[in-house]
């Protein structure tokens, strides 16, 4: 527990020097190398930790794609062209080692190289899409990783009915309640803290706790879908390198299912004001 919370506390530091202190272009840098090695944890649970030829493909491709999806000022063609790459560079190794592999852990390796990248770097489109990016970007960090918290502690002090017994055994409905609750606070928190950034509406006190308990329970959906495929895959984590937490999948799991929905209902808002 406490290498988790001394990580925890820099990773925080981490994040707000990212966002607050350093150029735009080290937050990218970072998330770019994050995609990555997300892919590789993806690619080596659901291909096997012996195919490190679609490991080293969906690494690459991450690479690709972290960076041709990272900005929206950036031409759309070349995310296109990732993911057209993406089919024919898997296919040509599962033409090369078919008796080794076959179709699902190419999709595998595709859904880790192509797909989790892109959702991932929403983060940085949002980041980059205004002048108050950094301030918008808090808002699914704290549906995911403060919902998670609040869960946490709920969990602990009223937990008694199981959500998920199987996928997830140490999930609660009360603590999946009150994971939901916090983060509508913490919503709330923030428009208070901060109206002036509100990219929504006029009335962030209402609209601001009401996407973060929407994000609370896509975030849950996520959390749980990556428990479902460790699972399946018979692993405890994706990966080792952060401390105490995992792999950076463990870490991000509920963020890549949170941050396309605020990315794209920010996108929507400022289009239409």
């Amino acid at each position: 527990m406490k290498t988790r919370v001394a990580f925890g506390v820099t990773g925080a530091v981490v994040v707000i020097l990212a966002l607050f202190v350093f150029p735009p272009i080290v937050a990218q840098l970072l998330m770019m190398a994050l995609s990555v090695c997300a892919a590789q944890e993806f690619t080596a649970a659901t291909a096997g930790k012996n195919n490190k030829e679609l490991q080293i493909a969906a690494m690459l491709l991450a690479l690709g794609m972290s960076f041709a999806s990272a900005r929206d000022s950036y031409p759309v063609y070349w995310m296109r062209a990732m993911l057209y790459i993406g089919v024919v560079v898997l296919f040509v190794l599962l033409l090369r080692h078919h008796t080794k592999f076959g179709f699902q852990e190419l999709a595998g390796a595709y859904f880790g190289g192509i797909l989790i990248p892109y959702l991932l770097m929403s983060l940085i489109r949002m980041f980059t899409m205004s002048e108050n990016g950094a301030f918008h970007l808090v808002i699914p960090l704290l549906a995911a990783w403060g919902s998670d918290t609040c869960a946490l502690f709920a969990g602990m002090a009223f937990g008694k009915h199981k959500l998920a017994p199987v996928i997830s055994p140490k999930k609660t409905v009360e603590g999946c309640i009150g994971g939901v609750v916090g983060a509508g606070l913490l919503g709330f928190c923030y428009a208070f803290f901060f109206p002036e950034y509100a990219a929504f509406t006029a009335n962030p006190y209402i609209v601001f706790p009401l996407v973060t308990v929407i994000g609370a329970l896509i975030s849950q959906v996520g959390d749980l879908t990556a428990s479902a495929i460790k699972r399946n895959y018979e692993i405890k984590d994706y990966g080792k390198i952060i401390p105490g937490h995992g792999g950076v999948l463990d870490r991000f799991d509920s963020v890549i299912f949170v941050a396309p929905f605020v990315y794209y209902l920010l996108a929507l808002t400022m289009n239409l004001g």
